[in-house]
C-alpha cells in the first residue's frame, strides 16, 4: 500500500486539497526535518517537547533521558501526537487576509514502544548518529553501560499518519488584483553551515 489509511484523526477537514497520505512524500518530509514536537497529557496537564527524530522502516524514533517526564507519561500508556513541520516560504498577498506560508507538515498519532534490548537500542542510537552525519557512528565513542541505561529510546509505529502541504503563490480576490500592492513568495531554506571544530 502506497498510502496511509485515513482515520478520523488524520482526515483533513479544513483545506482537504492540501492533504497528503502518500508514504514516500511523508517519509521525505520526516527525513528532511531535523526536529519534531512530541505531545501527550499526564495527570490532566498537556505536555509537549521538541526533539530530534529519525525513521527506520515503519517506525519513527526519539531518544532522551530515562527520567524524562514526557517519556514516563508515554510509557505509562498515554497516546502521543507528533508533529513535524518544514517552512518553505512566506506568501505575500495583496490583502492582509490572504497572506500565508508554504509548508510541509506531518501529524502522527501513535503509542510509544520502549526499545530496551541492548543490541537494538545501540543500533538505533547509531542510526541517530548517521542521521546527523554519515559515518559519525564509526567516529564517536559509543555509549557506555551507564550512558546507555540513562538513555531511553522510544519507537512509534507509522500507521496513523497524514501530511498537509501548501505550495504556490498567493490566492488573491479578483477585485484585489488591480491594487497597487506587490505580491509573491519569499522562499525559506534550511542550510547547514560549515563545522566549527572544537
Amino acid at each position: 500500500m502506497s498510502e496511509y489509511p485515513i482515520s478520523s484523526r488524520t482526515q483533513l477537514k479544513r483545506s482537504p486539497k492540501k492533504a497528503c497520505y502518500d508514504k514516500q512524500q511523508i517519509r521525505e518530509i520526516l527525513d528532511e526535518a531535523l526536529v519534531c514536537h512530541v505531545s501527550t497529557h499526564w495527570h490532566g496537564q498537556p505536555l509537549v517537547q521538541p526533539t530530534i527524530h529519525w525513521v527506520d522502516g515503519d517506525y519513527l524514533y526519539i531518544h532522551g533521558s530515562s527520567k524524562n517526564g514526557l517519556f514516563q507519561a508515554l510509557l505509562a500508556g498515554q497516546p502521543a501526537a507528533i508533529c513535524v513541520t518544514l517552512l518553505d516560504g512566506l506568501v505575500f498577498a495583496r490583502s492582509a487576509f490572504h497572506h500565508s506560508v508554504n509548508y510541509r507538515s506531518v501529524m502522527i498519532y501513535a503509542q510509544a514502544e520502549l526499545i530496551d534490548e541492548e543490541q537494538e537500542k545501540r543500533r538505533q542510537l547509531d542510526l541517530l548518529m548517521e542521521r546527523v552525519r554519515e559515518g559519525r557512528s564509526l567516529e564517536a565513542r559509543p555509549a557506555n553501560d551507564t550512558e546507555l541505561k540513562a538513555t531511553a529510546v522510544l519507537a512509534f509505529k507509522l500507521e496513523e499518519v497524514s501530511a498537509k502541504i501548501r505550495r504556490g503563490g498567493p490566492i488573491d480576490e479578483a477585485e484585489d488584483m488591480q491594487l497597487d500592492v506587490w505580491a509573491g513568495v519569499q522562499p525559506i531554506t534550511q542550510v547547514l553551515g560549515e563545522i566549527e571544530l572544537d
